[in-house]
């Protein structure tokens, strides 16, 4: 004998979801290590479509280690703040949930970093011209001369889904962010020897 099923339309079906709770947080964060930064210029991204549209090269100039220098730092638009991207914080905690077993593209759905001005959070700190020898991917030595930060702090405000996630576990992951991921050029994320870029919650 067969069995009669019951059909149910979708209207009748009723989704049991809590009305999102948007919370704010802010963690002001201090370094343990130096943090260098390297924007990418414009001037290089210049040189890179440059390439891509086969356009002729003007040829190798003259480094200039001031003017890199200058060219690598994260300008507000006062030319007086600098700053690192909001996004840079994000990413570091992103990857800090995978080392704690969550799964990265849940968790980067339940917070934002707020930005203070121009995709950018201010870091406090005296930058200064930092040279060191690199290998490129050619093999070839290169000098690189960007900004360094000895000592810095920045204040992080955080955006989140209070259903999901809580102001405790967000300053969790803050923390193992900063002590195992970092920012920057040269963090223990991106090197196996790197070890500048990192911050703790104070």
């Amino acid at each position: 004998m067969a069995v009669k099923k019951s059909k149910k339309n979708v209207e009748d079906v009723v989704l049991d979801v809590p009305e999102m709770k948007i919370g704010y947080a802010t963690f002001r964060v201090k370094g343990t290590e130096p943090l260098i930064v390297n924007k990418f210029s414009e001037k290089m991204q210049q040189m890179i479509l440059d390439k891509q549209m086969k356009k002729a090269s003007e040829g190798r100039v003259a480094k200039d280690p001031e003017e890199l220098y200058k060219q690598s730092i994260y300008w507000f638009p006062d030319n007086k703040r600098t700053g690192f991207p909001a996004v840079g914080f994000k990413a570091a905690m992103t990857r800090a949930a995978k080392q704690l077993g969550l799964v990265m593209t849940d968790t980067r759905g339940k917070f934002h970093v707020v930005a203070d001005e121009n995709e950018l959070v201010e870091i406090k700190g005296k930058h200064e011209m930092r040279s060191d020898m690199v290998r490129l991917a050619s093999g070839v030595a290169d000098i690189r001369f960007r900004a360094c930060y000895p000592e810095w702090h920045a204040d992080i405000k955080i955006r989140y889904n209070e259903n999901a996630i809580s102001k405790d576990q967000l300053a969790n992951l803050l923390r193992v962010a900063g002590f195992s991921c970092g920012i920057g050029e040269w963090r223990p994320e991106k090197s196996n020897s790197g070890s500048y870029g990192l911050f703790d919650i104070v």
